[in-house]
């Protein structure tokens, strides 16, 4: 998975629990800047993943609002099955490599 399907995921999984998230909040939430979530979002919402709209709320303000569609619910299960795939190798791999110094330094590898 590159860097931007990790930012997308990150995304649709932080819009699907914060749909009225501003861009400023989602790009703090993210660690990056305002420009760069921007761009992200445009992407997202040009493959059809999510969809944004306004709506009224009490005080007479209008409020963003960003939904996943039911393409970026299936992007988001795609994207999250690719990520814990990769994540699980690295575990596998890093386990493995402990285990070889644990044995090189005569560490049991039950006991920590």
């Amino acid at each position: 998975m590159t860097p931007p399907e990790e930012a997308q995921l990150r995304i649709l999984r932080i819009v699907e629990e914060a749909p009225q998230i501003s861009q400023r909040q989602l790009a703090e939430r993210l660690g990056a800047s305002l420009g760069k979530t921007n761009y992200l979002l445009k992407a997202l919402l040009d493959k059809g993943y999510i969809k944004a709209g306004n709506f009224l709320r009490a005080e007479d303000k209008l409020k963003y609002v960003y939904l996943l569609t039911p393409e970026g619910i299936h992007a988001k299960l795609r994207l999250t099955r690719d990520y814990l795939a990769r994540k699980e190798q690295e575990y596998i791999a890093m386990k493995e490599e402990i285990d070889h110094m644990r044995a090189e330094l005569g560490v049991d590898n039950h006991h920590r």
